[in-house]
């Protein structure tokens, strides 16, 4: 297999090619390594190239999984292998091991996934750019001057540029669905505890912090999540089980469903007339396709919203710290820690109880109004991020600035994706538009809380009418690349 037919194929065509005995394992493995070496060097996104490790995988014997033999990333955190180091993207705990696989990525081993290697992603993905102090910045397939979002930047630019067809990443208020947008591929949130987040934690960012994969296929997300949803022994809460499997869903008719389409910023801050555009095409291929669209808001306080996740967010890195630091041995500190991590943590520490129950108060009042919102309508329609894909440095971790100047000019950038982590509703990010330079504006799609099976009927009859998958950026491994 050749790098062209290697990256034609997505996980489950490339698990049917293994299964069939017309492509093994090992000759994945190889073509996949190749194509590490062919485009990494001009991208960094794969930060940690584990192919020994993999190899020794394959001579134990794999699983008979939905995914056998099929070469897999994971993030930087979120997700730990036993014995693999974990740098959360940060100089405080670079190298942490951990003994054990957590949940999710013994999930993934089940499938029959090989594990090649760890992506890039920006400290503690306290960032909707991946351009950490300690790895570098990784650099956007479409565009190398410009970031490929964040949190899980590495894993959306190593599957835009073929390097693997899928690849885990995680969401705490955007974080699979932003660089997805801005790297031209699918990326799904599923419902809080749908995934399992043990055993070494019950939640994560108060209930935001969300595990899934991002993939150039819908149907390698479904049946992903397919492989790794329902609850560990212990799980403090978990999402009710599908009806049916995930795959079964992507070729089934959604029906005629009703949409909402809201382009305005939450939090009121402006939104690029090509992101506007981009939701509205969508609005209209809908309507084609025989859905109902009416222009509509969310009910909530934007900016009050943001102040409560400006405070969770805040007290949970604190926690993280300290705790990382304990891990590690090292002191966090301004010499171990970017700027606004450290301008955060200590904004975390200064909060009381009080402060952090009266933000999880706000989230309570606004999950009930959206879920009110969602009784008059199945899905609502927004641009997934407010510009198109941003220069490098823009998002710079290591200016001088409060934590609430970090996030609001983070989630500036993101305003339509943190609501979702709060609710706790499946969202994705659909690549639906490109703009007139060539670069990828995602269009995302919510649900209601336990209901991917829509998105994904919806996500299938998308991918259809507007295929995506073989638009290859400028940085891809079938292109020589340019030195790096």
């Amino acid at each position: 297999m050749n790098l062209d037919d290697y990256s034609r194929c997505d996980a489950v065509g490339l698990a049917e090619l293994v299964r069939r005995k017309e492509v093994s394992p090992e000759a994945l493995l190889r073509v996949a390594v190749e194509a590490i070496h062919r485009v990494n060097p001009e991208l960094n996104a794969v930060i940690d190239t584990r192919d020994a490790q993999a190899r020794e995988a394959l001579e134990q014997g794999l699983p008979d999984g939905p995914f056998r033999g099929v070469p897999f990333l994971i993030k930087d955190i979120g997700v730990h292998a036993a014995g693999v180091p974990s740098d959360f993207g940060s100089r405080l705990t670079q190298g942490t091991v951990f003994p054990h696989d957590s949940a999710l990525m013994a999930r993934y081993r089940r499938a029959g996934l090989v594990l090649l290697g760890r992506t890039n992603t920006p400290e503690f993905g306290n960032n909707a750019s991946t351009e950490p102090r300690l790895h570098g910045p990784t650099r956007n397939p479409w565009d190398v001057g410009r970031s490929p979002g964040g949190s899980s930047g590495g894993s959306a630019a190593a599957v835009a540029a073929g390097i693997v067809p899928v690849a885990h990443g995680n969401d705490g208020g955007g974080s699979l669905r932003i660089p997805a947008s801005l790297c031209g591929v699918f990326g799904l949130k599923p419902t809080r505890g749908r995934n399992s987040l043990g055993p070494d934690a019950a939640d994560i960012i108060c209930g935001m912090g969300i595990e899934h994969v991002l993939s150039r296929s819908v149907r390698d997300s479904a049946a992903a999540l397919d492989a790794t949803q329902g609850p560990e022994a212990g799980d403090p809460y978990f999402a009710p089980p599908p009806r049916r499997p995930y795959l079964e869903e992507v070729s089934r008719a959604p029906g005629r469903l009703r949409i909402a389409l809201m382009t305005a910023s939450p939090m009121g801050g402006a939104v690029s007339p090509e992101c506007i555009e981009a939701a509205r095409r969508a609005a209209r291929l809908c309507e084609e396709l025989g859905h109902d669209v009416t222009e509509d808001a969310l009910p909530h306080d934007g900016l009050l919203l943001h102040e409560a996740i400006t405070t969770a967010w805040s007290a949970t890195m604190a926690s993280l710290v300290a705790m990382a630091s304990h891990l590690s041995g090292r002191e966090a500190e301004p010499d171990s820690l970017e700027a606004t991590t450290w301008a955060v943590v200590r904004h975390g520490q200064t909060l009381t109880a009080t402060e952090l129950m009266r933000a999880l108060g706000v989230f309570n009042l606004v999950s009930r109004q959206v879920g009110r919102f969602f009784q008059q309508y199945d899905v609502l329609l927004s641009p997934t991020v407010a510009a198109p894909p941003f220069p490098l440095g823009l998002l710079d971790a290591n200016a001088p600035r409060t934590a609430r100047e970090w996030y609001d000019h983070a989630f500036g950038h993101c305003p339509f994706t943190a609501v979702f982590n709060v609710t706790g509703q499946p969202a994705m990010s659909v690549p639906l538009h490109w703009s007139e330079e060539g670069l990828p504006i995602g269009v995302q799609f919510a649900g209601r809380y336990a209901d991917e099976a829509t998105l994904f009927r919806l996500a299938g009859q998308l991918e259809q009418a507007r295929p995506w998958a073989q638009r290859r950026p400028p940085v891809h491994v079938t292109r020589t690349a340019s030195p790096p």
